[in-house]
């Protein structure tokens, strides 16, 4: 006999963590059922969380009420904010972090919470009833039944690794991957393609002549992710940088004879922007050298990851390579590097709410949609649980807008472009990123995680305090004047005398903690300055107000269109004032507002502009 559940996640990655979490947070009876236990939150390829965009992105997970910040704050290893020397609209959080310690942390908060079973076996069908998904049934004969269902399977969907001529069936190494699932997917009308990924190898941190190579330390001021956090680590490991060479490139091309990548066996496009290093060799012929960063697994090993060394050569090029670079002259590999090809279903298929086209009530969250990256596969997955209850209760959709948050950037990205590698999130993606920053996700997002119960009461009053300081502040600002001028440095102009400090900091050569450390008529807010993204929101607030008025009258006019709904049912083919190229995007893609029409690839203005005439015309008649 089935199982009942309401929910049944498949998958326990990034993404199936935060869709159980937000779907039993928000009371629903829920089961993850994973092919490995023991590897739940594991962190596959990096140990480390955040990064450009990225951070902002698991910052706006934990204001949502999820526990990818907090679980980061706890495994933390090594804290950088990036972007440092550009503004503070993308200064990007990101952090090292004990890899068995994330999944040990991760694993906890997924047995200790209420509605949420955890199950060891390989889903590999989906089974529907009258076009809605109502049972999944498992490898052994397991029979969940269900009213909805998340598909988070990460990079194991009938996964192959590869080393040089080396290559098996596997989602990970030592990992068998997932089978079935692909097919019975299939048979509902989907359509999958391939992608390809890979990871560098890994080395003994004992064989390292860190002497030769550039240290780099841990910012001494640590931003937590989460807001739940209160015991940020006192201690940081070192992580370091060397680099590649002429010598390191003559070994790895002469590999390249047997690499799967050149040589045709991997058939998957890869990720641009985390490219192999056979593939930097290549695109890059001009440089003498790469960067490559030694960046350290946990606290309690030597394993050493090579962050800028993905490889699928033979194992004996790897080995050889390395030992041409300053620092690893004397380097024990502990594993290879290896590239993993699997499948993807292009997100054409799914609803910006990532509920399936084909199948009601089927959600898809993380790879499967052909993101890369543990940040960019939580986010999905969080969305993917609050949406999958939403469904079931009835209500309308969590659809967070592009001005809103950096997750509402990817989603709707993913719905509107046609995937042709593996889609990674940067600041340069969203259009509104002034407003999409690390120092706000909670300003931003925290109130709706706090409607959806999802949001505690202990971090919703952190909430409420910030926003009450935070216009007091700013109001403090408004209403202070200098009064007293300093001999020398930016304020010894005395014609300065009476202006307001909000003015004042308005000037691009002035900063707010200069401010508050050498002005005594703002004593009062010399606290403010110890919380590094209180400080950041004041000074952005103040610094860029006009700028970021402009940016909300922008996304204003633009949620004009997108709060424009198209038709569910409508023949784009039969609209002749539209280019033939625009019709076939609008047929695939189906978009379901004029805003998510006007951004998809190839769908130009003038073919927005007759769409519009023509449902104008469709309403008169």
């Amino acid at each position: 006999m089935p199982t009942p559940y309401d929910i049944i996640v498949i998958g326990g990655g990034h993404a199936g963590c935060e869709a159980a979490l937000a779907a039993s947070r928000m009371g629903m009876r829920t089961c993850l059922v994973t092919m490995n236990l023991p590897t739940i939150g594991q962190m596959s390829c990096n140990p480390a969380v955040g990064g450009l965009a990225k951070g902002q992105l698991v910052k706006e997970i934990d204001a949502l009420g999820g526990e990818m910040g907090r679980v980061t704050d706890l495994a933390m290893v090594h804290f950088r904010m990036l972007n440092r020397s550009k503004g503070p609209a993308v200064w990007s959080p990101r952090a090292q972090c004990d890899r068995n310690l994330y999944a040990h942390t991760m694993r906890i908060a997924l047995e200790s919470q209420k509605n949420l079973d955890l199950k060891q076996n390989m889903a590999t069908e989906i089974v529907t009833c009258g076009g809605k998904v109502s049972e999944v049934v498992c490898v052994t004969g397991q029979r969940f039944e269900c009213r909805a269902a998340i598909v988070c399977p990460g990079t194991f969907l009938n996964a192959r690794i590869f080393t040089g001529e080396f290559s098996q069936p596997a989602g990970r190494i030592g990992e068998a991957p997932a089978l079935g699932l692909s097919e019975s997917l299939l048979r509902h009308d989907f359509s999958l393609a391939r992608l390809k990924t890979g990871t560098p190898p890994r080395l003994d941190g004992r064989t390292i002549d860190y002497s030769r190579c550039e240290m780099q330390p841990g910012d001494a001021r640590i931003v937590s992710f989460s807001k739940r956090t209160h015991n940020i680590i006192e201690r940081q490991l070192d992580c370091h940088l060397t680099y590649s060479n002429p010598r390191t490139h003559d070994v790895l091309r002469s590999g390249l004879s047997r690499s799967p990548l050149y040589g045709g066996v991997i058939k998957g496009v890869g990720p641009r922007y985390c490219p192999s290093i056979e593939d930097k060799i290549v695109r890059f012929a001009d440089k003498d050298r790469h960067q490559l960063f030694l960046e350290p697994e946990g606290w309690h090993t030597f394993e050493i990851y090579i962050n800028g060394f993905a490889s699928s050569l033979p194992e004996e090029i790897q080995f050889e390579a390395l030992r041409t670079i300053q620092g690893l002259e004397h380097v024990e590999m502990m594993r290879p590097g290896y590239a993993v090809e699997y499948d993807f279903f292009p997100s054409h298929q799914i609803h910006s709410s990532l509920e399936t086209k084909p199948v009601e009530r089927l959600f898809f969250a993380g790879q499967i949609n052909g993101t890369t990256g543990y940040e960019e596969a939580a986010a999905q997955g969080i969305i993917a649980g609050i949406n999958a209850v939403k469904k079931i209760k009835g209500e309308q959709p969590l659809i967070l807008r592009r001005d809103q948050a950096y997750i509402g950037v990817l989603i709707d990205d993913l719905i509107t472009k046609t995937p042709v590698e593996p889609y990674r999130m940067f600041t340069s993606r969203a259009e509104y990123r002034l407003l999409l920053r690390q120092d706000n996700a909670d300003i931003r997002l925290t109130d709706i995680g706090r409607s959806l119960g999802l949001v505690s009461d202990a971090q919703h009053e952190l909430h409420i305090a910030k926003k009450q300081l935070l216009k007091d502040v700013k109001e403090f600002l408004a209403n202070t004047s200098l009064e007293s001028i300093p001999y020398e440095g930016i304020l010894s102009d005395r014609s300065l005398m009476g202006v307001r400090f909000a003015a004042l900091l308005k000037r691009p050569e002035i900063k707010l903690a200069d401010l508050v450390a050498t002005q005594p008529e703002l004593a009062p807010i010399h606290r403010i300055t110890e919380d590094e993204d209180l400080a950041a929101s004041v000074e952005m607030d103040v610094k860029y107000e006009g700028y970021i008025i402009r940016e909300h009258e922008r996304a204003e006019r633009m949620r004009t269109l997108d709060d424009y709904r198209l038709p569910e049912v409508i023949d784009y083919k039969s609209i002749a004032a539209i280019s033939f190229e625009g019709r076939e995007k609008l047929n695939r893609f189906r978009p379901q507002t004029l805003g998510q029409a006007g951004r998809i690839d190839g769908v130009s203005p003038a073919d927005c502009s007759a769409l519009l005439i023509y449902l104008k015309k469709l309403k008169k008649e």
